[in-house]
């Protein structure tokens, strides 16, 4: 039973929580390779901007989702609930695809469509050059959530190399990588995301929020997912009259980490105040609710670029940071209780707009 319950488990967390995108084939025709092996192909320049969607609705997913009301201005009292929050973050064309210059290092195969033209005398030494020294070149093709048919293409600007003949000259070509989009991604207009949160309070105005998933090892030795936060809402009334204000206000921090083996770390943190309005009954209400806040993200990659020279492969190890784009939103909601029930959506708009709803028992 126990076995039964953890592969259910790694299913879910692989389809529904995130951990599917990893694992998902790219778009390399005839290839069946998870986004780890992919990295593999593309050089730091190029990483980022494949996968600078996912960094950005990461990171917007990570900091929707955390409220649905204020706590209400009592010093002391009971609240639990505990339930799922689901997030989807959505695209625009303009994250399918990109366009950058950046350094590139050639493959052997690569280096040889390059050299094919020009003098075989010097085709071997121009190949060890092409090789093991990055070249400036023009980066584009399909991101991440790009098109699964199209492939990333590298554009060499063409450059003279002094070789011991004399100066040779490479034209300018065009190298097809075989990397394209994330089957499965390329249709979707939103990436999506799930975790468990527990609330519980009322303390000095305040309530406590977890928010977590079970640990997953994943498929094609990926890792272990791994995902955790926490935040504080306070309610400043609490200390003036609560009946100041004809709503409830909170002050609200969250953050959180989430790990993809070594391959992704991401960060998400933010900040602001909320405010939200009962209407109705304890255990039937109606309940609209705002919200400003400040956020952050990073997503750390950490992957080997290999790089086929005429004597076998060599791997660079490449690690950068992204930031994601979300810099404020702003939420419109609404939370809905009947008896020990309670759901709850809400709109978010930003530099990435997302949703998220909840559904959660309360006590």
């Amino acid at each position: 039973m126990r076995c039964l319950f953890h592969r259910c488990w790694k299913t879910i967390g692989i389809l529904l929580f995130s951990g599917w995108v990893w694992m998902a084939p790219t778009g390399a025709a005839g290839q069946d390779r998870n986004l780890e092996e992919t990295l593999q192909e593309l050089s730091e320049d190029a990483a980022r901007q494949y996968v600078a969607p996912l960094s950005s609705a990461f990171g917007t997913n990570l900091n929707g989702g955390w409220f649905h009301r204020a706590p209400e201005a009592k010093m002391k009292g009971f609240h639990l609930e505990f339930g799922l929050v689901a997030m989807g973050t959505f695209f625009t064309d303009e994250n399918r695809s990109f366009s950058t210059s950046g350094q590139f290092i050639f493959s052997v195969d690569e280096a040889r469509q390059l050299v094919a033209g020009v003098d075989p005398a010097v085709q071997d030494e121009l190949i060890n050059r092409l090789t093991s020294e990055p070249s400036t070149v023009t980066i584009s093709g399909p991101t991440v959530i790009g098109s699964a048919t199209d492939r990333i293409t590298i554009l060499f600007p063409g450059k003279t190399f002094k070789t011991s003949v004399g100066p040779v000259s490479l034209p300018s070509s065009q190298i097809e990588l075989p990397v394209g989009g994330v089957q499965g991604l390329s249709d979707l207009s939103a990436l999506p995301m799930g975790a468990f949160q527990l609330t519980v309070g009322t303390l000095v105005g305040s309530q406590l929020t977890l928010r977590f998933l079970p640990s997953i090892t994943l498929e094609q030795d990926l890792g272990t997912f791994r995902y955790f936060g926490f935040g504080v809402q306070h309610n400043p009334l609490v200390w003036l009259d609560e009946d100041l204000l004809p709503f409830d206000l909170a002050a609200s921090f969250y953050t959180q980490k989430m790990e993809i083996g070594k391959l992704f770390v991401a960060r998400a943190t933010s900040f602001g105040i909320n405010a939200s309005k009962r209407i109705g009954w304890g255990m039937l209400n109606i309940t609209p609710y705002v919200g400003y806040m400040r956020e952050s993200a990073t997503m750390d990659v950490t992957y080997q670029y290999v790089i086929e020279r005429p004597t076998g492969p060599v791997s660079q190890d490449i690690s950068f940071r992204l930031e994601g784009e979300n810099r404020d939103r702003i939420t419109y909601g609404i939370s809905v209780r009947v008896l020990l029930v309670n759901i709850n959506a809400d709109y978010n708009i930003g530099k990435y707009n997302s949703v998220t709803i909840g559904i959660n028992i309360i006590i």
